[in-house]
């Protein structure tokens, strides 16, 4: 009986805790949905920044996928208060950076071959 007393008020204060949580986050004026891809995207944020670091030539498959990826993340950045992230900055600034170079090289690269 007071196992089960015990397991009663603990899940009570988990679910406390996420409604708080929750209320939290709607008194910031950020959905749910927003917040959790959020989430998702910083350790894709994470990824993405071990790969611009490590890779500087990709291959146009590899620079694609990297774009693709880029965007979900900077997408879901953008739904996000900068202050909540402003710890993750400098990551995303290098991978935004990466970004901008890789679009830069290929929108050069289709010129120069359209010129031709």
């Amino acid at each position: 009986m007071g196992l089960a007393v015990i397991i009663y008020i603990l899940l009570l204060i988990i679910f406390g805790l996420i409604a708080f949580s929750i209320l939290q986050l709607k008194l910031a004026g950020i959905k749910v949905k927003d917040f959790w891809s959020f989430i998702q995207a910083n350790q894709m944020l994470d990824k993405l920044y071990l790969f611009a670091n490590k890779c500087q030539k990709m291959s146009p498959q590899e620079q694609i996928v990297f774009l693709s990826e880029a965007e979900k993340v900077f997408e879901a950045f953008d739904k996000i208060p900068d202050m909540i992230w402003e710890d993750e900055y400098r990551k995303y600034s290098q991978v935004l950076d990466a970004y901008k170079n890789i679009r830069v090289s290929r929108w050069s690269e289709n010129n120069a071959s359209n010129n031709k």
